[in-house]
């Protein structure tokens, strides 16, 4: 993304953090804060406090992954792979069931469970920079849009009132949604986002 942003000659930007895309961005922004114009955060988790339940067995798989396959298992399978697009929905009917049977059906494919065991093994180093990360935040006060599928089971609510701590002037709106909220709170989040880039960039 950093090599990307660089050869078309982005010099200034926001950054929409989400899911895996949240320690993408905050990489981005740690290394060139000068460039970070604003911060739109939607379930994309920076804090402890943000880690559903799940995330405790996934630490488990951190500390030995060979004692823990099944960790994996669940993770792949179709139950949990429609879970990720549908758990917490207020409106299911918004969702296409295309989202996960596409997905699933890509996460089958030889060679997908070795790349996706190493990207789940690989997120501990996410969240072992938090701290760094909110020190980036209380150091730099970048204006900040929260839009967040408060309903999320990955990245709960909690995690979206922390930014609060660090970032006071934070906007923050917890919205009836889970954790693809773009997918059934399509307006209010375009007309959160919209209004709030009005204000903040020139």
């Amino acid at each position: 993304m950093d090599a990307w942003l660089q050869k078309l000659s982005v010099k200034r930007y926001a950054l929409y953090l989400h899911d895996y895309g949240a320690p993408i961005g905050m990489r981005l922004a740690v290394k060139h804060p000068d460039c970070v114009q604003a911060l739109i955060v939607q379930n994309g988790n920076l804090y402890k406090e943000g880690l559903g339940v799940k995330w405790s067995r996934i630490a488990e798989y951190w500390a030995a992954p060979q004692n823990h396959p099944e960790v994996v298992d669940a993770f792949l399978s179709h139950a949990s792979t429609k879970d990720r697009h549908v758990a917490g929905t207020s409106h299911p009917e918004r969702y296409s069931p295309d989202t996960w049977t596409d997905e699933h059906i890509h996460l089958s494919k030889p060679g997908q469970r070795e790349i996706q065991q190493a990207l789940l093994y690989d997120y501990r180093t996410n969240v072992a920079r938090y701290d760094e990360w909110q020190a980036w935040l209380r150091e730099h006060q970048p204006p900040t849009l929260v839009a967040w599928g408060c309903n999320d089971p990955s990245f709960t609510a909690p995690g979206a009132l922390a930014f609060s701590r660090d970032l006071p002037g934070a906007d923050i709106h917890l919205l009836d949604a889970g954790h693809f909220a773009l997918d059934e709170a399509t307006d209010e989040i375009a007309d959160l986002v919209l209004e709030f880039l009005d204000r903040h960039l020139l």
